[in-house]
């Protein structure tokens, strides 16, 4: 146990959080994606909804301020205007530390999966809304 860290953030993603690099991707999902399919390295976080596990990621990972779109999100029934109570929740816990204000990139839901084969790593939990996956990409910390 560590103090000062969200204690669902166990040794295995934070290590895959540290190893991470400036403009690398994480996948966070629900439980209805097919995670394993990506082959990337994959944390299952259990029983905790998307708004827990991306309050605690966030917590650490800083999101890129080099990009507009750091966040995104899969698109809703092919209509980038709907936007589920989850997706609103996680880009309101994105905005609490980020620089500026911001927007989900929302990708087509096909083209979301071929993206999710290019990220360094998964993070599943058994969110059971469905359309509850994002991508993230790390950013920089610059001193204080």
């Amino acid at each position: 146990m560590l103090k000062g860290i969200d204690p669902l953030l166990n040794g295995d993603l934070l290590k895959i959080l540290d190893d991470m690099g400036h403009g690398d991707q994480l996948l966070v999902v629900d439980r209805n994606y097919p995670a394993h399919a990506a082959g990337k390295p994959l944390v299952w976080l259990g029983e905790v909804s998307m708004e827990r596990a991306a309050s605690a990621i966030l917590s650490v990972l800083p999101l890129d301020t080099f990009l507009d779109k750091p966040l995104a999100r899969m698109e809703v029934d092919d209509d980038p205007i709907i936007v589920t109570p989850i997706q609103e929740a996680v880009l309101e816990l994105a905005q609490r530390d980020h620089a500026s204000a911001l927007e989900y990139e929302i990708v087509p839901r096909l083209d979301f999966y071929d993206r999710a084969k290019e990220v360094f790593a998964v993070v599943q939990t058994l969110e059971d809304q469905p359309y509850a996956c994002f991508i993230l990409t790390k950013g920089v910390i610059f001193p204080t």
